[in-house]
Formats: structure tokens, C-alpha cells, sequence
């Protein structure tokens, strides 16, 4: 849909009559199919979930969302905007929620005693699915004009939220300074996903799936705070090792994940000095982020943040060669052929490793093959603590929005993290490093 909350009877006309067709449940079949079940290592016993559901086509993911969060043992107590009855029924969220939904400020009943301020207290956390661009911007700029975004501004509870939008919507520069806006006040941004839209269009801009919702809810609450008072450095991204002046060697890796697991150790309350090079997505809010090109620039970085650091994170893809000798000017295409001369580039990673005193390591292994032996030997040869390793190629972890990794630390130690968004994936990592942490303490 197009993030609307305050939805005219034209747009929700042209809207819906954009749908494509996809047989006799256009609707559900049009998006995606929904992942599977995972088996969760987290639950929210007893945890009070408000879930604020605002207009768009996404609110239909919802009954689902509320049962999957009820199975992880959470009250779930909805509230929804104008523009989201419009998508699904209250009667609906009522009944898997078992909870009246509400949905009106100005409700005489509730109201008589205050009910905002009191639902704003009952929470333990407010999570907003689907979050539409405008409630987005009216709650970067602290209205509270209805219900929901006057609860928003009421509640000391922790807040998510979960975008939904056209592509083009989410890619504007009005919504990214909210989201940037939302992030540096703490709030926490799940998603988007990118993927085949209810308009038609591809691209980021789909609520991620309930399934990953309820997981990531669940994370949070093991999550926060694991790390307080821990400083982690974390590198993400490609390196680019000149060639000439327009041509470099480099990889496919988006920083996707490394930006992920930046923000998780961010959101565990961790100081997070990310040290990235060169990728297409916004640099992560809440944490102190160092720019650099080649394994030699990532290197230098790595180690002036260093100090005093207790964590060390190698998310980063660098590359493991560099022409022995680059070009200063571009080198022209006279030749049939042309023999590159390689160097190998400084090991981030290993470098580390070799000093006297060094923080907790965490390796990535990205493997094409035999995963598992190409990562217990990088654990062992370099010195780790952990490692989180996973199979990549065509259609595998690069440039994607899920991955699935399997971790593993000495004495045997293995702990798989099934295919999920690599927020969620980011998250549980997040959680295994700290457990890991504290054990070697």
C-alpha cells in the first residue's frame, strides 16, 4: 500500500483496484510466501505488548502477528488507527487477542479514567506493525492526535516499529530523516523487507514477516542490556583495492549484516564503533562510524578503536588481494590480454589476533564450500572465540535481507541460527556473543 494513515476513499480505491492479480487470494498470494516455523529460543512470558497497527495493506498480516506473539506468551492489547480498520476489523484483533481493541481518544468509556495514560503504563513494550510513513513522521515530530501516537508520547516503554510502504515512499528524504529521527531517540526500526508490493512495484518497503516480528520482539527482551558498559567494534561491508584510478577488486558483500549486528550491539546497550567500507545504505545512528576503502585503511581503524574495547566483531568482507602495483592513470584497452599482478592485503582479523592483549574475537566465515571444516580451521588457526559461518553464492547471503548462520567457539561448541531477516539473525548473534562473553569472564 502507500504508508497512508489518513486514507481518502480515493486512495484506498486506487490502492486496492492496483492490486495484480493472483487467482482467488489475490491479496495473500500476491505477497510472498510467509516463512516457516522456526523453533524460538525466546519467549515473552507475561511480557504486555501494545501493538499499534496504522493503515496500510500490511495490517492484514496482524490476526497472525497478535497469535504469534500470544504463543510466546505475551498479552497483546491492540490499538489501531482510523486508516487501519480500513484493512482489518477490530472484531478480528479482538478475538485473537482476547483483549478489546482499541481505537478512538476521544472513547467516553475509557477515557473517564484516563485510559491512554493507563495503556501507555501497562505496556512493557509498544510495537507498531504495520507502521505506516505517516504515522512515522508524526511520531518523529511528537504529534498526538489520536490514540495511538498520544500513547507513543505517553509511555516510558521501549518502542518498534515496523515499516510499511511503497518503495519510492521509504526511499523519499522526508522518511528517511524520520527513520534517522525515530533511531536516534532509541526507537527501534525492524525491517523493511524488500520484495513484491501490493502495488505491484519491487523493491524495500515490505513489513517483514509476523513470524520475524514476534522473534525479534522475543530477542528484545533477552537482548537488551546484555552488553551495557561493553565497548564493541564492529567492521562491515567490501574493502576496494585500486587498481587505477576507475577500476578496483572488490565483492559483493552490502554490509547488510555487519550494519545488523552493529545495530544489535547498539540496542544491547553497548558503546559501538562500526568501521565500514565503502556500501549503498545509511550509516546506522546511535554509534560512532569510521569510513574507509581498502584492508589497509580497515586495518589502521580497527586498531586506533581498539582501546578499550571488549569485543571485537569481523562482519566485514575484506578483500584478500590488491594489484602489486596500481595504475596512477587508467590503464587503456590496447592489449588482447593483461596479466594482473596480485599482493595479498593485510589479515584484519589475524592481526588482531596476534597481539598480547586482544578483546573477545568473532570471526565470519563465508563459504562457497564445506562450511563447516573452512570455519573450524579460520577459529583455530586464528585464535577466535567464535565464529559464525555461512554458505554463500548466487542467491545466497550477499545482497540479500535474510541469512542463516551456524556459530560455532572451542571445545566444540555449535549453535545454528535458521534462516531469518539478518535484523533477527543480528539479534540472536548478538545474544549467543554475550553469553560467550560472560562465560570466558
Amino acid at each position: 500500500m502507500h504508508g497512508f494513515d489518513r486514507i481518502a476513499d480515493r486512495y484506498l480505491y486506487i490502492a486496492i483496484g492496483g492490486l495484480p492479480s493472483f487467482g482467488p487470494i489475490s491479496i495473500m498470494s500476491g505477497m510472498s510466501a510467509p516463512k516457516t516455523e522456526s523453533a524460538s529460543t525466546s519467549s515473552t512470558p507475561g511480557r504486555k505488548v501494545l501493538l499499534g497497527v496504522t493503515g496500510g495493506i500490511a495490517a492484514y498480516k496482524c490476526p497472525d502477528l497478535v497469535r504469534r506473539l500470544v504463543e510466546r506468551g505475551a498479552q497483546v492489547q491492540v490499538v489501531m488507527t482510523a486508516g487501519a480498520t480500513q484493512f482489518v476489523t477490530p472484531t478480528t484483533l479482538q478475538a485473537v487477542s482476547n483483549r478489546p481493541v482499541r481505537t478512538d481518544l476521544w472513547d467516553a468509556a475509557a477515557e473517564a479514567a484516563m485510559g491512554h495514560i493507563e495503556l501507555a503504563r501497562w505496556a512493557d513494550e509498544v510495537v507498531i506493525a504495520p507502521a505506516s510513513a505517516d504515522f512515522l513522521a508524526r511520531l518523529a515530530h511528537g504529534l498526538a492526535d489520536d490514540l495511538l501516537s498520544t500513547l507513543c508520547l505517553a509511555t516510558i516503554a521501549p518502542v518498534t516499529v515496523a515499516p510499511a510502504m511503497n518503495h519510492v515512499m521509504w526511499a523519499n528524504a522526508a522518511t528517511q530523516a524520520n527513520i534517522r529521527i525515530l533511531e536516534e531517540r532509541g526507537i527501534r526500526v525492524l525491517g523493511p523487507a524488500t520484495g513484491e508490493q501490493a502495488c505491484g512495484e519491487t523493491g524495500p518497503g515490505r513489513m517483514l514477516e509476523p513470524i520475524e516480528i514476534a522473534d525479534a520482539v522475543s530477542a528484545n527482551v533477552a537482548v537488551r542490556n546484555l552488553l551495557s558498559g561493553l565497548k564493541v567494534v564492529v567492521t562491515a561491508g567490501p574493502t576496494r583495492e585500486r587498481i587505477d584510478p576507475v577500476r578496483f577488486i572488490s565483492n559483493r558483500s552490502s554490509g547488510k549484516m555487519g550494519y545488523a549486528v552493529a545495530q544489535a550491539a547498539r540496542d544491547a546497550g553497548a558503546k559501538v564503533v562500526l568501521v565500514t567500507g565503502p556500501v549503498g545504505i545509511a550509516p546506522p545512528t546511535g554509534m560512532q562510524v569510521a569510513n574507509v576503502e581498502t584492508a589497509e585503511q580497515m586495518l589502521d581503524a580497527v586498531r586506533s578503536n581498539l582501546v578499550g574495547a571488549n569485543i571485537f566483531i569481523a562482519a566485514a568482507a575484506v578483500s584478500d588481494y590488491k594489484a602489486a602495483q596500481a595504475s596512477r592513470e587508467k590503464i587503456k584497452k590496447t592489449e588482447s590480454a593483461l596479466a594482473l599482478e596480485l599482493a595479498r592485503t593485510p589479515d584484519v582479523l589475524a592481526t588482531v589476533a596476534r597481539a598480547n592483549s586482544h578483546p573477545f574475537l568473532v570471526g565470519f566465515a563465508a563459504e562457497t564450500e564445506h562450511v563447516e571444516r573452512n570455519a573450524l580451521e579460520k577459529l583455530e588457526s586464528k585464535n577466535l572465540d567464535m565464529i559464525a559461518a555461512n554458505k554463500v553464492g548466487d542467491g545466497l547471503a550477499f545482497d540479500k535481507d535474510d541469512n542463516a548462520l551456524t556459530v560455532y567457539w572451542p571445545g566444540g561448541g555449535k549453535q545454528e541460527l535458521p534462516l531469518s531477516s539478518k535484523t533477527v539473525i543480528a539479534r540472536q548473534l548478538v545474544a549467543l556473543i554475550a553469553e560467550r562473553y560472560k562465560s570466558k569472564k
